[in-house]
């Protein structure tokens, strides 16, 4: 009589637990739905900030008759172009146009300039009190610019400069190249010092040092701090309504206020007129968007 041969066990695996196959199952279960989660809340926020948005665009296409009819949440069922015309020429949105670019263009180019050579003389060169100016220079942005208005409106009239561009060009330099030292003194500062002293061997004086070595190295952090502040200063409204006076001198944010009193119900204009002044930042973040990325990642990393 052959003899049943017993089954064998595996040594050192107890019986009735479940195989490790289950438990990786669970874990990648889990995980896509977490996943899964985390793209259905984001997109659901992204919905939700992109509506607004998408209700101003579609608005500043439609005629006044659709949305005097069937109101401005209804489904569009008129397209047209001539809101912008309307809003460009009529509304003064053109020369808005200008009086913004005149300001925000030198002020960004001024500002970083300044910025960039004094983020250089306290990053690089062991001058004396270089901490406590730095503070000071930060120290003038936590002032809430409520509390200056009054004073920088009588400063402007003492020294003659009131109601001109170049007034809201020196508020705007003023009150920028502060916060822009501190954070390009971050990334200088972070430039390794043998780059320095190779080039003051090779007889490199100071200025060649700034324009040659320093400057392209930071060129990420200037590029994002460009995007920034155009984005700042452009979009500004309460600086340009408290050193100008005149409407023809206005930027485009504070024209957007008349436009809205010039056209009252006139829905559509003013949703274009808002489109206007929104163009030029958005093509500035999208022309400087790969550097911006670039100016945080190496900011994190440092």
């Amino acid at each position: 009589m052959a003899a049943t041969q017993a089954p064998t066990r595996t040594v050192g695996a107890p019986t009735g637990t479940r195989p490790p196959a289950d438990g990786n199952a669970r874990a990648v279960r889990a995980r896509r739905a977490r996943t899964a989660g985390f793209h259905l809340t984001a997109g659901l926020l992204s919905l939700l900030w992109l509506l607004p948005i998408a209700l101003v665009l579609v608005t500043s296409t439609r005629s006044f008759d659709d949305i005097a009819a069937h109101g401005m949440g209804s489904w569009p069922r008129s397209f047209t172009l001539a809101n912008f015309g309307q809003a460009w020429n009529e509304g003064g949105q053109g020369h808005a146009m200008v009086n913004s670019l005149i300001v925000t263009v030198p002020t960004v180019l001024l500002s970083l300039l300044l910025a960039s050579m004094a983020a250089f003389g306290l990053s690089r060169y062991d001058l004396p009190l270089r901490r406590t100016l730095l503070l000071v220079m930060l120290s003038g942005n936590l002032l809430p610019p409520q509390i200056l208005l009054i004073p920088v409106s009588k400063l402007s009239e003492v020294i003659g400069i009131y109601d001109q561009l170049d007034a809201l060009i020196g508020v705007q330099v003023g009150f920028g190249v502060g916060f822009y030292v501190f954070v390009l003194h971050g990334f200088m500062r972070a430039i390794p010092a043998e780059i320095q002293e190779a080039a003051v061997i090779d007889g490199a004086g100071p200025w060649q040092i700034y324009s040659r070595i320093i400057l392209p190295l930071a060129r990420p952090a200037l590029a994002a701090l460009s995007a920034l502040s155009f984005t700042w200063i452009f979009n500004d409204l309460l600086w340009a309504i408290t050193v100008l006076r005149t409407d023809s001198k206005m930027p485009i944010t504070a024209s957007l206020i008349g436009l809205q009193g010039q056209y009252v119900s006139l829905w559509n204009v003013i949703a274009a007129g808002s489109v206007i002044a929104a163009a030029p930042t958005v093509a500035v973040f999208l022309r400087f968007q790969r550097h911006f990325v670039a100016g945080l990642n190496l900011g994190a990393v440092k």
